[in-house]
């Protein structure tokens, strides 16, 4: 039986992780901003279920959560950082308030929980801490290149948080989602003000990527159950067959390109 911390839960990928953890027999300890939603599941799963109100961009607000966390349960097992939303526009168009904020929460505060989780697992000499990052970690795209730079950076910190555990007997594994179905584009939204110049670049994108909303957040929440309990699990996970496809597609073109001017690159060798 584990214990889960799970960020972002009341919704999303979040609330699938926490329903199928409860499930199997697993406790959660479930933190949202608004974690009214959660009722109904705690209800039932009465004892089973911690609900924790939370702001993860608030880093004094989340060592005291995650001291409330471990103590309910007394131990932590799984850490799941998935509380994040989506900053949409050019980059030119977004306001440096819209851009902070979107950084506290989708950066600083999976940092901020990490930081506060990394003690009780050192010390227990176990623990997999999951980061919620994105298939489009690897390079980003017009509109939404500050959700993929937030999530960019977050995958490079756990790589390197990885390596700093792996002594503890602690696993760490950024989970690179693909499109679910979570209300990230609407609920989980904040929108810059269009600057007409980019209509038509908008138009170009709105074809390309068209209305479908993904599968539901809960087709993810089995391969989720399925690595924790990996001995050896990956440190890096694509989440989703189209997901895969596309980043290695991305990879591909990525490497053409650096072969294309591999004569400029040496060139600097003298």
């Amino acid at each position: 039986m584990r214990v889960w911390f799970v960020t972002g839960a009341s919704r999303g990928l979040g609330r699938a992780f926490t329903e199928a953890a409860l499930d199997r027999g697993d406790r959660v300890v479930a933190a949202a901003r608004d974690v009214g939603p959660l009722a109904e599941l705690e209800a039932r799963h009465p004892g089973a279920l911690v609900r924790l109100p939370l702001d993860v961009s608030d880093r004094a607000a989340v060592r005291e959560g995650v001291d409330q966390a471990a103590a309910a349960f007394g131990r932590l097992d799984v850490v799941v950082n998935n509380a994040g939303g989506m900053l949409f526009g050019m980059l030119e168009e977004a306001t440096e308030e819209q851009i902070r904020a979107h950084f506290d929460v989708n950066l600083f505060g999976a940092i901020w929980v990490t930081q506060a989780v990394t003690p009780y697992l050192r010390a227990q000499g176990s623990g997999h801490i999951l980061q919620v990052t994105s298939m489009g970690a690897g390079g980003g795209m017009a509109s939404v290149g500050l959700y993929a730079a937030g999530k960019s950076a977050l995958d490079s910190v756990t790589q390197a948080l990885a390596m700093e555990l792996a002594p503890f007997g602690v696993k760490v594994t950024n989970l690179q989602m693909g499109g679910y179905d979570t209300g990230l584009f609407t609920l989980g939204t904040t929108a810059t003000e269009p600057d007409p110049v980019y209509d038509g670049l908008r138009a170009e994108l709105a074809a390309m990527w068209g209305e479908d909303a993904g599968p539901p957040p809960s087709n993810a929440a089995p391969v989720v159950m399925e690595l924790v309990d990996l001995p050896d699990p990956p440190r890096r996970l694509i989440v989703g067959s189209r997901s895969y496809d596309l980043v290695q597609q991305m990879d591909e073109a990525r490497a053409a390109e650096y072969r294309a001017w591999e004569h400029l690159s040496r060139k600097a060798d003298g």
